[in-house]
């Protein structure tokens, strides 16, 4: 019988989020790196990519965040449990600050061509370059908490606490040395 799973709570649902943000904001400089190489007319859909890119991102980093607190409360914290994940929160609250911030930047590189009326060298590359290297201390920053978070699971086992399921195992599978002996 086909049954639907359940829907994970708010403060087990971190695993699942976490992801997201990571992949929007890794894959966004790609975009506009490959905006500012190509010719200012054919690179500019490339450009506005990286910017909704960057702005998903930055949106799931606030649910991202906010599931991570409500699974923090659960966790067992061992005193390094706990001074590591203080590092995690501490960073993962820099790196959403640091996003926001990058969010309105590139929103502004992205408009001010537009705002002149121009497609000037400046405008079209120079500008989103210069933007690509402060938009690496938030790489920076990312990958950071990533690691942290990935300490916390795979250093200490600390995991999402997930409600029990009334779902019964699967029956294990049958060998096929056991099936031979059963057909003769």
């Amino acid at each position: 019988m086909l049954q639907i799973p359940t829907i994970p709570t708010w403060d087990s649902i971190h695993p699942l989020i976490i992801h997201f943000p990571i992949a929007l904001l890794l894959v966004s400089p790609l975009f506009m790196l490959i905006g500012i190489i190509r010719q200012p007319e054919k690179g500019r859909p490339f450009l506005e990519t990286a910017v909704v890119l960057l702005l998903l991102g930055t949106v799931t980093l606030f649910f991202a965040a906010e599931s991570g607190e409500a699974a923090a409360e659960l966790a067992d914290q061992t005193p390094p449990v706990a001074d590591l994940l203080r590092q995690h929160q501490q960073l993962a609250s820099d790196t959403r600050n640091l996003f926001v911030t990058l969010s309105v930047i590139s929103i502004g590189v992205l408009m001010l061509p537009r705002l002149l009326s121009t497609d000037r060298v400046l405008f079209t590359r120079v500008l989103p370059l210069s933007f690509l290297v402060f938009y690496a201390v938030g790489i920076i920053f990312l990958v950071n908490t990533a690691d942290r978070g990935g300490r916390l699971v795979h250093e200490f086992g600390v995991h999402a606490v997930i409600a029990p399921t009334t779902e019964r195992p699967a029956a294990p599978p049958v060998a096929p040395e056991s099936l031979e002996s059963k057909l003769r």
